[in-house]
């Protein structure tokens, strides 16, 4: 039978892939793209009887597709923490979604793995800035404190090397990326010996340097609001960065505005971390919008669409 592994290019793709491939070597055709490439089940539109495995990609966002695979006699294997719509009951669907602010895909799949390879699951919670519970997750590994943090570093340099309008836009592609990462069993050996993780850290510490020097264009007390210009470097940092600004001001929203080439807007939203709920309704209100209830995002908004947008995020998380 035909395989096809689909994932999402940021670090919580990568690594709940990765983990289903340590424990379950098989042969499989990649999909993958850059983060916002979430509609990825659409290009296996003429796939007929294959087993599907999707990663980290929103159901809500492929029940199209995924309704037409089925129908064409494949066995999708499902994982996601995406806000996904009705998940329909069929014998060829096994579904691991669960939408919730308090977990990520590699957390989904550990728990399906049962821990088989937990240190890879919590550098994916770390790369999806799920900063406290891949801390606790990690407690129960025999761990230094240096270790725990050599997980967080390598999950924020993968996610980091996710966001880009193109592909061309990221230092290293997905599929690449996770050729490298796949001989690895363990991330620490991943992080201080393979060439791809000091390219990652080296365009890092360039590309935060630049973001770290701008000012809100918003600041009130429910939220801050970032604006990068159309450069490659504020495309690859916007995730990060918000994630950062979301563990600064734990209370407060934050939104990254990040101009694309075409004359639209790209943007990044982060719940207050302490009541991570509502980032998916305020950008799921706004056409190409989607996410999670801690952390969504706008793909392309019409610059005319700002000022409705910047209301509505005020608005959003009002006491």
């Amino acid at each position: 039978m035909k395989r096809f592994d689909v994932f999402n290019g940021d670090a919580d793709g990568i690594c709940a892939l990765h983990q289903l491939r340590l424990a379950e070597p098989a042969k499989a055709s990649l999909v993958t793209g850059v983060k916002r490439d979430v509609g990825l089940l659409a290009g296996l539109g003429k796939v007929r009887g294959a087993q599907v495995t999707v990663l980290d990609l929103p159901f809500h966002e492929n029940r199209e597709a995924a309704l037409g695979l089925l129908e064409r006699d494949c066995r999708l294997l499902y994982f996601d923490h995406h806000f996904a719509g009705e998940v329909p009951s069929h014998p060829g669907l096994e579904s691991h979604i669960h939408p919730s602010p308090s977990t990520c895909t590699s957390l989904l799949v550990d728990d399906y793995l049962q821990g088989a390879f937990r240190v890879w699951a919590v550098t994916g919670a770390f790369g999806d800035n799920l900063i406290h519970i891949a801390r606790r997750v990690a407690d129960g590994l025999d761990l230094t404190a240096q270790e725990i943090g050599g997980l967080r570093t390598l999950g924020e340099l993968i996610n980091y090397n996710s966001y880009g309008e193109t592909l061309e836009d990221l230092h290293i592609p997905p599929l690449k990326l996770y050729g490298a990462i796949l001989p690895y069993d363990d991330p620490l050996d991943f992080l201080t010996r393979a060439p791809e993780a000091d390219a990652l850290q080296e365009g890092f510490s360039e590309d935060m340097a630049r973001a770290e020097a701008a000012e809100p264009i918003l600041e009130g007390e429910s939220g801050r609001v970032f604006r990068f210009p159309a450069e490659v470097w504020a495309r690859r940092v916007m995730g990060i960065f918000a994630n950062r600004a979301a563990q600064e001001y734990q209370n407060r929203a934050i939104a990254l505005i990040v101009d694309n080439s075409d004359g639209t807007i790209r943007v990044s939203v982060r719940a207050p971390l302490a009541f991570p709920q509502g980032a998916d309704d305020l950008c799921r209100a706004f056409p190409t919008g989607g996410g999670r209830a801690g952390a969504a995002g706008i793909t392309a908004m019409p610059e005319s669409d700002l000022p409705r947008f910047l209301e509505a995020f005020e608005a959003a998380w009002e006491d």
